[in-house]
């Protein structure tokens, strides 16, 4: 098991989604919505009429329903999906970290994300992702870009805090939340294998794992959950289904020792991560 992170050649193409699945829990909750929004029509509609008027045919009552629950289903699938508005709100707090560090065989470079937490600007990300690193670079969505400092590691767990030289203008920090359970919708956000903004989805597949790093030090109190990551995703959030961050992108499981998503990710718990960054309560 390994959680390298590291540059990587292009990935290829994701495979189309199974138009087979069986309608998401948001999309059930819709349609029992709807179907109550229509007998609640049905009864309104009883209710105003007048004495002297005929009592509604039951090809009425079936016809007023129908039209309701097709008006409210064509409403709810013209809804955007919950990965589009999660990708959207955690956009502005999404930051592109490029490292570059020097050793006796000459000078590397890195990739990483990470995420603003707080109002000061300060960006949570894997502590792998910066360590050894002589020159942090930070690219924001907003297209500003500048120069990173550590302020703050804790390597127990992965975590490390940057603040930059040049923030972007609004600083907008992320929201956090709680660690969920699992079956939970998660989505990681990140650049995997360079390719920046990336959003992948899955579940939480488990609680309190423990991997080992190259390193020898042991990660404890993990989310483990199957949204697809790979180089380049370290250091970014991993988000619940209403887009608050549950957890920083930590490693994969690498069975096959060829540092790429084989099906198991993991994250430090945002409670865990975001004391090192003094993060707002949950």
């Amino acid at each position: 098991m390994s959680v390298e992170p590291g540059e990587a050649p292009p990935a290829a193409p994701d495979e189309p989604p199974d138009k087979g699945r069986r309608p998401g829990r948001r999309a059930r909750l819709g349609i029992a919505a709807t179907l109550a929004a229509a007998a609640a029509v049905v009864v309104v509609a009883l209710a105003m009429r007048g004495p002297s008027e005929p009592a509604l045919e039951r090809a009425d009552v079936g016809t007023i329903a129908s039209g309701v629950v097709k008006k409210a289903i064509e409403d709810l699938q013209a809804a955007p999906a919950t990965s589009v508005a999660v990708y959207q709100q955690i956009l502005p707090s999404l930051v592109q970290i490029e490292t570059r560090s020097e050793s006796s065989e000459g000078e590397d470079g890195g990739l990483g994300t990470g995420v603003i937490v707080n109002r000061s600007g300060a960006i949570l990300t894997a502590f792998h992702v910066v360590d050894g690193a002589t020159t942090i670079r930070l690219s924001f969505v907003d297209g500003t870009r500048s120069k990173g400092q550590i302020v703050s590691t804790d390597p127990d767990n992965d975590i490390a805090v940057l603040l930059p030289e040049r923030p972007p203008q609004p600083i907008v920090p992320a929201v956090l939340g709680g660690a969920g359970q699992v079956g939970d919708e998660a989505y990681a956000v990140g650049h995997p294998l360079g390719f920046v903004g990336s959003l992948s989805s899955g579940v939480i597949s488990g609680l309190d794992r423990s991997i080992e790093t190259p390193g020898g030090r042991t990660l404890r109190g993990l989310i483990q959950f199957d949204a697809a990551v790979n180089p380049g995703s370290s250091g970014g959030p991993l988000l619940n289904r209403g887009g608050q961050v549950i957890g920083i992108v930590t490693g994969l499981a690498n069975p096959a020792r060829d540092g790429y998503f084989s099906g198991i990710g993991f994250a430090v718990p945002i409670g865990a991560a975001g004391g090192a960054a003094d993060a707002p309560p949950k």
